[in-house]
């Protein structure tokens, strides 16, 4: 009975494309996924820092074990916003963060339910861009889910296409015990 139960629920829950964001459900049609970005306390722009050449794991490090991507620390920022546009109210909003030696509250744009095991440097070492999962970030001005990643559907789907493993214990807690 267990089986089954869990079963009906993720055909419930986990086969309709629901992305997450900031808490709300975003219903996908296809691997583009429209949704607001959410409100950021500080603007950044990926479109402009990845233009002047940084790359994602310039800011985004990946401590052990490897489940997620970190947010820059407010010292990796104030290394260039010290003297960078740092007239810029945003810029000086950042330097309060510094100088309260307080991190930014950056607020999440993609999460997979807590119930799914996802590790970034499993795909990282799979060589998975991280365009594959979050979308064109090369060219928004503001951060927001591009892709239905956070989905059960885009997951199988990226694997099959991949020619990677599909089975459900590879995300998802062994059912049968």
């Amino acid at each position: 009975m267990r089986i089954a139960g869990a079963l009906a629920i993720i055909l419930i829950f986990g086969s309709g494309l629901w992305a997450q964001t900031d808490g709300q459900s975003v219903q996908g049609q296809s691997n583009s996924v429209q949704a607001a970005a959410p409100a950021q306390p500080i603007p950044y722009r990926h479109k402009t820092h990845i233009a002047l050449g940084l790359k994602c794991d310039f800011c985004h490090t990946n401590a052990d074990p490897g489940v997620l991507m970190g947010f820059p620390s407010i010292t990796k920022c104030m290394q260039c916003h010290v003297s960078i546009a740092k007239d810029s109210p945003a810029i000086q909003k950042l330097a309060q963060y510094d100088k309260a030696k307080q991190e930014v509250p950056w607020v999440r744009v993609y999460a997979v339910p807590a119930w799914v095991y996802w590790n970034h440097r499993q795909h990282l070492e799979a060589k998975v861009q991280c365009e594959s999962c979050h979308g064109p970030v090369a060219e928004m001005d503001v951060m927001k889910l591009a892709t239905n990643v956070t989905t059960m559907q885009g997951c199988v789907d990226c694997h099959t296409q991949r020619d990677a493993p599909v089975g459900c214990n590879r995300c998802h807690e062994d059912m049968t015990q």
